[in-house]
């Protein structure tokens, strides 16, 4: 697949376009772009954009666009992943994984058991770069809609919260029920703990606002294992996997 590179503004035929800092770093002086070379611009809003660099110079290059192709890789299963925040680059993988599974929405939460615990600034600090995360896997997995990434929130008030979506799944390693015991679903939201999972009262708060506990199997896996296989086993059953 060609290079790709998420350009957010307004994107046409015929467009001679400066590329910002961030995609004239990853394209020009990461990979080493040169005049002529082809790029897919995309900017979440559907489709994709090939253009020509035309200009190129010490700090900045332009692009011609020159076509455009109404592609659409976005799964018809909408999926909204809320995950406990775990620890380090153990929830960069998740979420990286995430989007190449076709996520839709990313809900980051605190639990009980959560080990990350920081200050508002931080927070903010975190979720930029965890967009820049989403953003790059788009970007390689060829997405051409950039999932939406919500701000930090406690599970225990999120739960009270409504949702516009189909099934409302936990994963439990107590649970009884598997996926494949569940009928097909369009959209659906899967709810992972962090590390040490949830606590029974958190499943059980889960369950009153109409959860359903479920499991993948009989070992226990690592947070950032999880949430990735669940969302593989739902794109395979009910998705455009397999």
């Amino acid at each position: 697949m060609a290079t790709r590179l998420y350009i957010d503004a307004d994107l046409a035929v015929g467009l001679s376009l400066a590329l910002p800092d961030d995609a004239f770093r990853h394209w020009v002086q990461v990979l080493r772009a040169r005049l002529g070379d082809r790029v897919v611009l995309f900017n979440g809003r559907g489709g994709e954009y090939a253009a020509t660099l035309k200009e190129l110079n010490r700090r900045d290059a332009t692009v011609l666009i020159d076509s455009h192709a109404d592609v659409d890789r976005e799964s018809a299963l909408q999926l909204m992943l809320a995950q406990a925040v775990s620890k380090g680059d153990r929830m960069d993988y998740t979420l990286q994984k995430a989007v190449e599974l076709g996520v839709s929405v990313i809900q980051p939460l605190i639990s009980e058991r959560s080990v990350v615990k920081l200050d508002a600034e931080r927070w903010d600090k975190k979720i930029e770069h965890w967009q820049g995360v989403v953003i790059a896997a788009c970007e390689q997995s060829g997405r051409t809609r950039v999932p939406r990434l919500l701000p930090v929130l406690k599970l225990a008030g999120w739960l009270e919260q409504p949702l516009d979506t189909g099934s409302k799944l936990s994963l439990a390693p107590t649970a009884t029920a598997a996926f494949r015991d569940i009928p097909r679903q369009t959209s659906a939201c899967l709810l992972v703990g962090p590390e040490g999972g949830l606590s029974d009262a958190e499943i059980a708060h889960s369950e009153r606002c109409g959860f359903s506990s479920v499991r993948l199997g009989p070992r226990v896996l690592r947070t950032e294992t999880a949430g990735v296989a669940a969302l593989s086993a739902m794109q395979a059953l009910w998705g455009d996997l397999g």
